[in-house]
């Protein structure tokens, strides 16, 4: 079985439990109320603004073939996911400039940060991100809220082709061979991470 396979395996009760959030549902049903949808907004900038040095700092140590996939996803992630939040974060009134990393962003980004230092145990860390947001996407888009702005963030992370970037994450990993069982360590670090990300300030 592939390294991503098997992350894939374990990832799968653990999405379940994300699904099962109070957050996550209520963007599903489009009733999450605007203050934590909000504060979400405000968390996840944030996060991403780390997020694009991660990416960065696995660029510099990446094979030449996949140099140019990360350098791609550093710009996509800066441009368009942060444009995306952007926009959301003015029709739900949310302060970016001022925002401050609460817990769970600063322990998830301070993990991400320091696994990156090594290439292949760090494109395991970052996985669940990628990997996990494309199946909420596609899970929640199978019945989608009709409150546009809330089916506006389904539609970004169900479209195919952030589950296309999701699936060469996974190809990288396969490539890179980290030793599986810190693999399955690092993605079930990051699950738990992605879990708690929920539970915004």
């Amino acid at each position: 079985m592939a390294i991503s396979a098997d992350l894939h395996a374990l990832g799968t009760p653990l999405l379940d439990k994300q699904l099962a959030h109070p957050t996550v549902a209520g963007i599903g049903r489009g009733d999450l109320p605007e203050p934590v949808f909000r504060s979400w907004l405000e968390q996840d900038y944030l996060f991403l603004l780390d997020y694009v040095r991660v990416f960065s700092r696995l660029a510099w140590q990446a094979p030449a073939g996949h140099l140019g996939d990360l350098v791609d996803l550093a710009h996509t992630t800066f441009h368009d996911e942060l444009n995306l939040h952007r926009s959301m974060s003015a029709e739900f009134g949310a302060d970016l400039d001022g925002a401050v990393k609460g817990p769970a962003c600063a322990a998830y980004t301070a993990f991400l940060l320091e696994s990156a230092g090594n290439y292949a145990e760090g494109l395991a860390a970052l996985y669940p991100c990628m990997w996990g947001y494309s199946k909420l996407g596609r899970k929640l888009a199978e019945n989608p809220p009709a409150e546009p702005r809330y089916r506006a963030w389904v539609d970004t992370y169900a479209d195919p082709g952030f589950a296309a970037l999701a699936e060469r994450i996974a190809q990288m990993i396969d490539e890179a061979a980290p030793d599986p069982g810190r693999a399955r360590e690092l993605f079930a670090q990051g699950m738990a991470h992605e879990l708690a990300f929920w539970d915004v300030p």
